[in-house]
């Protein structure tokens, strides 16, 4: 293949290396991935207003939203799975909800809930309320309803191949950076 694209369904693999790895065996030399994925910021206004609710109903916490790829480690991800020239761009999207509990619904209704094995039990309805007023009150700061925020990491990485630029070898280029800046 000359290229494979993957929009947004890599944050419910579990060995996140070993299927960039697939995807790179699937490419010819000179092979382009271009992905997207949702980052480890996504939803963080759901899961602080959970956790907190969690603690003060029940005295401690479950991981209740799924893990996602920081930022930072998507260049490495990559770069281990067998990548080169590699770029990563970070978007954050606000969505705004008229309620917690539409939300909670479209998610649930995108088939984005959680995918955790072996978690607790659902959320207690006392629970959801507590979080529902928790998200509302540090999150809602307009009319608009509460905010969602989708944290998108975008990425590209080349299959090396003979035709592939190599980084020159050290020392060998010609003008000194002080004389740039």
């Amino acid at each position: 293949m000359d290229a494979v694209v993957a929009s947004s369904g890599l944050h419910w693999v579990g060995d996140i290396v070993g299927a960039l790895t697939q995807i790179r065996h699937l490419l010819k030399p000179d092979g382009v991935f271009i992905g997207a994925v949702l980052g480890g910021d996504t939803l963080f206004e759901l899961r602080t207003s959970i956790q907190l609710a969690e603690q003060e109903r029940r005295g401690g916490i479950a991981n209740r939203v799924s893990p996602m790829i920081n930022p930072t480690d998507a260049p490495s991800l990559l770069s281990r799975a067998g990548f080169t020239l590699t770029t990563v761009d970070v978007e954050d999207l606000t969505i705004h909800y008229p309620s917690f509990w539409e939300l909670v619904l479209d998610l649930r209704d995108m088939g984005e809930s959680n995918a955790i094995l072996g978690r607790r039990a659902m959320v207690s309805r006392d629970t959801l309320m507590a979080a529902e007023s928790i998200y509302r009150n540090m999150y809602q700061k307009e009319e608009k309803g509460v905010p969602a925020t989708f944290q998108v990491i975008y990425f590209i990485g080349w299959k090396p191949g003979p035709k592939q630029p190599k980084p020159l070898e050290r020392g060998a280029g010609q003008t000194n950076l002080k004389d740039v800046l």
